[in-house]
């Protein structure tokens, strides 16, 4: 094949995918599965070596592997506040992790990507772990979805963690359905049986509405600790726990990609898999990897806020391929809102349409000016150029095992804290695992930067420097429990 030839072939594939975005079905279903502390560096298909992932590194062969995919916060509430509405979650006011005694909650006038589909005739199903308010004002059945069963916070907020002696005063892990607890007292029984009553539920409701447009969000409750596999995996792996539980979140996957296959659903149905934050480190051999990535869950460094991401729509993405723009959860609503000629909320939200990069379209490049990167109660930690390039950390506080290895058992390792003390500049395109800080040589772009944080503080305020957004919104609030 002479060179002419190569290039022709090349961009009839790259002008296809243009012509894909724009000839996509108005309607195609949706299926995002969301894991819960997997790493960055936890999947086959990002260089694993530890966990076994044949299901999802088919799916990376039969789509596209995302290798700058981020989350907006490193923790859970947040985490999904962001996937579910395309916001900032400060701007809704969910900061953290909610656990059981949380007053508040996703506000009633919030749009849920739940409800922006229902509203486009999608019938909609949630399995897994939800956290974003307990109270039933705050469950996913008032917030778009069709039906529900799953937890409502983290597994760990549980009194037979190990090593956690009901310190938080943790009450029982209720199991909902609908609104209805139908089991009271979750048991380590009962957890080892979630990855597969989850990936049940997910199965039977694409089978159940096959006919008809449908959006499944299947939060995993799993890899966060405590660790659970039911016991067709228990062991399985030869490699420790950890790596069972992922070998089973595999095979969910695998089951689901099945059922869409022989279901006739492959070539309509886009499917996301990422995790809601990297890899919670300090539980050492209960914790995942961030690979390459400095740091992990709690922090804005990467490898907090970058996670593994792999989406599937065979014909509309071009298969094998690999994507390394930098992406954001706050862009799957109003992506797939324009996929489905959707219109976007009324009150402002911060994703944008990033469809032609999905689906890998000629010339696409990210609309973000910059993304603004916050954690704890509002504080604003960094900011990242749209373009995914330059990264700047800005002055705070953070954990870190500094080296140390983590805990054993499910009990974690001791962090220590540090403090960045001036703004540091990253170049990722060179450095992801942000070992040389180059601010000295790049002021331009520290100037350019800062006034984006300027911009972030005006909108969305910032605890470290005591200012008061104007953009910010009330989260629903309940009564405290007594």
């Amino acid at each position: 094949m002479n060179a002419f030839s190569s290039l022709t072939i090349t961009l009839s594939i790259l002008l296809g995918a243009v012509e894909a975005h724009a000839d996509a079905p108005g309607r195609p279903n949706l299926v995002i599965i969301y894991a819960d502390d997997l790493g960055y560096g936890d999947l086959g298909c990002f260089g694993s070596t530890r966990t076994v992932t044949p299901n999802l590194d088919k799916m990376a062969r039969e789509g596209r592997k995302f290798t700058n995919f981020h989350v907006a916060q490193a923790v859970c509430s947040a985490s999904r506040t962001a996937l579910l509405t395309g916001c900032y979650p400060n701007r809704l006011g969910i900061h953290g992790a909610l656990g059981p005694k949380a007053t508040v909650g996703i506000s009633d006038n919030e749009v849920t990507l739940a409800q922006l589909l229902k509203r486009q005739g999608y019938s909609t199903g949630m399995a897994g772990k939800w956290h974003l308010g307990h109270h039933p004002r705050f469950l996913p059945t008032r917030h778009g979805f069709d039906e529900y069963l799953g937890l409502p916070y983290s597994n760990d907020m549980w009194p037979h963690q190990p090593g956690a002696k009901n310190k938080a005063g943790y009450p029982a892990l209720p199991l909902i359905e609908g609104e209805t607890t139908i089991d009271p007292d979750v048991t380590a029984e009962d957890q080892a049986r979630l990855t597969s009553m989850y990936t049940s539920r997910a199965v039977s409701f694409i089978e159940k509405h096959k006919k008809e447009p449908f959006f499944f969000y299947l939060a995993h409750s799993m890899p966060h600790v405590p660790l659970h596999a039911s016991k067709a995996f228990l062991g399985k792996s030869g490699k420790g726990l950890y790596a069972d539980v992922i070998m089973e979140i595999d095979a969910s996957v695998g089951r689901i990609l099945e059922t869409l296959d022989t279901n006739g659903l492959k070539e309509n149905t886009l499917v996301i898999f990422t995790s809601d934050n990297g890899p919670w480190l300090p539980y050492g051999e209960h914790a995942g990897t961030s690979g390459p990535l400095r740091e992990g869950k709690g922090t804005a460094w990467e490898g907090g806020i970058r996670a593994p991401c792999v989406m599937r729509w065979p014909g509309k993405m071009p298969a094998g391929s690999v994507c390394d723009d930098f992406l954001m959860t706050i862009d799957v609503l109003p992506t797939v809102a324009a996929l489905v000629d959707a219109r976007l909320p009324k009150k402002p939200i911060d994703g944008l349409d990033v469809g032609p990069i999905l689906l890998g379209s000629l010339g696409a490049k990210n609309p973000h000016d910059a993304y603004y990167l916050y954690y704890g109660v509002n504080q604003l930690q960094g900011i990242v150029s749209g373009d995914g390039r330059w990264k700047l950390m800005l002055p705070h506080s953070y954990g870190s095992l500094a080296g140390k290895p983590g805990g054993v058992g499910g009990v974690p390792a001791k962090s220590q804290q540090f403090t960045i003390t001036r703004p540091e500049l990253y170049d990722l395109a060179k450095d992801r695992s942000e070992t040389t800080d180059v601010a000295e040589r790049n002021p331009e772009v520290v100037k350019a930067l800062l006034e984006f944080a300027e911009r972030a503080r005006t909108d969305l305020g910032d605890a470290i420097t005591k200012r008061k957004g104007s953009g910010l919104r009330e989260p629903g609030r309940v009564e405290a429990t007594p």
